[in-house]
This record gives structure tokens, sequence and C-alpha cells, in this order.
């Protein structure tokens, strides 16, 4: 079932034909810390990625994705320079997750707020 499974659906990572199309067609320009494959045709008109598990955009880093839009013409280790030190990994969207962010006032952390402080005088119509 593996190899019918890869050869129908492209959603879960390259199928079999693209992987012969990329062997045949292109050539690899470079790889991600994440394992994705960039390419590009033989005369370099045409620039694709080949995601390492499923096909998801937001798993291409920004450095790629500017080379895949073509705002920079070389490959980003030697067109852009060297990332700064206090820069994070990226952290994906908690939400849905038991790590989501919750306020004090959520359902989920018991659904009780903190008592309004002696400022706040409430409005009623006269």
């Amino acid at each position: 079932m593996g190899f019918f499974k890869n050869l129908f659906t492209w959603w879960e990572g390259a199928s079999t034909g693209t992987a012969l199309f990329n062997w045949r067609h292109g050539n690899k320009v470079g790889e991600d810390h994440l394992g994705n494959l960039y390419m590009t045709s033989r005369n370099g008109d045409r620039r694709w990625v080949m995601y390492k598990g499923s096909n998801d955009v937001s798993r291409v880093p920004p450095e790629w994705y500017s080379w895949l839009t073509r705002q920079i013409d070389d490959v980003p280790d030697k067109a852009l320079p060297p990332p700064p030190r206090f820069l994070k990994e990226p952290v994906p969207n908690l939400t849905g997750t038991p790590q989501a962010y919750r306020p004090s006032g959520a359902l989920e952390r018991g659904g009780r707020r903190q008592a309004a402080s002696g400022d706040y005088q409430a409005w009623t119509p006269e």
C-alpha cells in the first residue's frame, strides 16, 4: 500500500512522479535545516521546493522563501549576511494545544477574573 499511496497522495510529501521529474529536469541548489530540498530547472528560469514531510509553505524558512520568490538572486548562504546572535528560533502557532496562552479569565483556567480596581465606575442610564 505504501508505493500506491505515494503515487497518488501529493499532500503528504513528494510523490514518486515528482521525484522522477526533479531528478530528470532539475538541479539541487540547496537544503535548509528542516530537510527541504530547493531545486531549479536546468536553464534556471524556474525554482521550487521539495518538502520533507507534509506540503506546507509555512515550513519554508524566510531566507529560502526570498530565494523562491526571486527577492534574492543567489542562494541564501551566499546572498544574505549571517543572522544576528539575538535572533531566536521561530515557535509554531500553539493555538489549540495545551501550551496555548490562556489569560487569567479563561474558562480553561477556572474562568475567574481579578476583581476590578476602585477606579472603575459602571455606567447607568439616568
